[in-house]
């Protein structure tokens, strides 16, 4: 099975993938983003540097995703903490105009050659609690991180995952009240849920009602 973790910056992506990895005996792809020259100057400046930083992105996913595509056979499963839509749903709020037309032409041309994961685990949390997640990491490129433009993605998440969405299975979490790392119960709940998405064994019909109803 392809399973890829999505959601806002600070919702747990990362270390979620991380944690199901041993869980599912996957192999692990992580986002590379740190390596992206643009990254901090993005920050401070968005209007100035999101064409340099998508395209960057878009790039370095997609060379990333065809190396996910080269793991998927019968015999593996494969767990990555995004999807290669995420970046156009950056794009869809960071760039306008002729920049954001030449992305969409780039995006098109190498999303037709990109594997579907079986299931896309969206993180949920309010913007409050993404920020204090973000201040709590304390990456130095994310220390000028505007909370209205989390709220803006958050938005744009929950718009990309609502009534209109049309894509690979969605598993939908809350993780305000969970945490993954200090709670073997909050992992074992979560790894549950995927497994019963998936119908993977074993899993156990019932769930916690506080991670009910959010498919």
């Amino acid at each position: 099975m392809y399973i890829a973790i999505e959601g806002v910056i600070g919702v747990g992506k990362t270390t979620l993938a991380r944690l199901l990895q041993p869980a599912f005996e996957a192999k692990l792809f992580l986002e590379v983003f740190e390596e992206n020259p643009f990254l901090a100057d993005f920050y401070t400046d968005r209007a100035r540097y999101a064409f340099q930083t998508q395209i960057f992105f878009l790039l370095s996913r997609y060379h990333q995703q065809k190396a996910i595509a080269k793991e998927l056979d019968p015999t593996k499963n494969v767990v990555a903490d995004y999807t290669f839509k995420k970046d156009a749903l950056f794009a869809g709020i960071n760039l306008e105009n002729d920049e954001l037309t030449t992305y969409h032409q780039v995006h098109n041309a190498l999303a037709e050659k990109i594997s579907l994961p079986d299931l896309i685990v969206y993180l949920r949390a309010t913007s409050d609690v993404l920020m204090q997640r973000i201040a709590h990491r304390d990456r130095h490129y994310e220390r000028d991180m505007d909370s209205g433009y989390i709220d803006e993605l958050n938005h744009a998440y929950e718009n990309f995952f609502g009534d209109g969405y049309n894509g690979p299975k969605i598993l939908a979490i809350d993780t305000n009240n969970l945490n993954f790392v200090a709670s073997k119960e909050d992992l074992k709940q979560v790894e549950n849920r995927i497994r019963q998405s998936l119908q993977m064994t074993p899993f156990q019909t019932e769930l916690p009602l506080d991670l009910k109803g959010d498919d």
